[in-house]
């Protein structure tokens, strides 16, 4: 059989037209990155293309499964499952299908002016670690099914902003991955703590009291919950407490110092103390400028 472009079962594509890329190249929110086509090919078998002069714009393709060749200026790569890569626009190229196990590929093409998002990572293979890939790819739905809506500047600005957070997952591959990698009890013990704190803001609990809810040692926890929230445990649980102030401020009758007793400070002028460090200004002050806005 012929190799083809196009033509697989289940493939799907849209062209934008060139007055909407025109209207994408001028519009403050897409002219530094927006697509221009996209599509998914499924069991691309005999897929090929061509371009001794290369393309008006980046080509991103992406393996799902199977495997195929891209060639780059005599240059040959073999791109497999979950590995991507981007041809730099004007560059000659060429791309098949392997015949014994196609490729599936999502794809799609891209102008801008932002080259810095993916200068660097253009012409290599970009692994791209299956832990996120799911994610990876109802991002690319999102682009798709955004533009399939029609081409109205929502939906094209929202397709291009979704279109940089593609492929900063694809260069900033380790950030993108953080999320799922961390190991989940320590994700999990940080909210945990933080609902322990606020059901308890009108207690007097301290630092041993939280780590023990978490079932972890002070010292352990105390570093943990540095590292991820750049708060100390206490200094948190102090600004809660002053979130939970002003409300009583803003929105409530009581006394300072009933609002102070309330929140488990020593004495009224504890509570201002407190308060000025974190809004900087103190309680009757806050008071003043804000219940009158209710």
């Amino acid at each position: 059989m012929d190799q083809i472009a196009d033509g697989f079962k289940g493939e799907r594509a849209i062209v934008v037209p060139y007055s909407v890329r025109n209207f994408q190249s001028e519009n403050e929110l897409t002219k530094n990155l927006f697509i221009t086509h996209i599509g998914y090919y499924p069991n691309a078998k005999y897929h090929f293309r061509k371009r001794s002069k290369g393309a008006q714009e980046h080509i991103l393709i992406y393996c799902e499964n199977g495997k195929g060749f891209i060639t780059l200026e005599n240059e040959q790569f073999s791109l497999t499952k979950d590995q991507a890569f981007i041809i730099p626009a004007h560059k000659a190229h060429s791309y098949e299908a392997e015949i014994s196990k196609p490729w599936s590929i999502y794809w799609l093409h891209f102008k801008g002016i932002a080259n810095s998002l993916y200068d660097t990572v253009s012409g290599k293979i970009l692994p791209l670690n299956d832990s996120r890939s799911s994610d990876r790819l109802n991002l690319f739905e999102e682009i798709y099914q955004n533009l399939e809506m029609g081409f109205n500047p929502d939906n094209l600005e929202y397709s291009s902003i979704c279109l940089q957070h593609f492929l900063a997952s694809i260069k900033y591959t380790d950030q993108f991955l953080k999320i799922k990698t961390a190991d989940t009890e320590v994700l999990d013990v940080i909210p945990m703590s933080i609902i322990y704190m606020k059901n308890n803001l009108t207690n007097k609990i301290t630092l041993h009291d939280i780590a023990k809810h978490v079932g972890y040692s002070s010292s352990y926890f105390g570093t943990l919950f540095l590292e991820k929230t750049s708060f100390t445990p206490m200094e948190y649980y102090n600004q809660l407490k002053v979130q939970k102030s002003c409300s009583l401020l803003q929105f409530s009758n009581m006394k300072i110092k009933e609002i102070a007793y309330e929140l488990g400070y020593y004495d009224p002028f504890h509570f201002s103390k407190s308060f000025r460090l974190v809004m900087e200004i103190s309680p009757r002050e806050y008071r003043l400028r804000y219940k009158s806005q209710v």
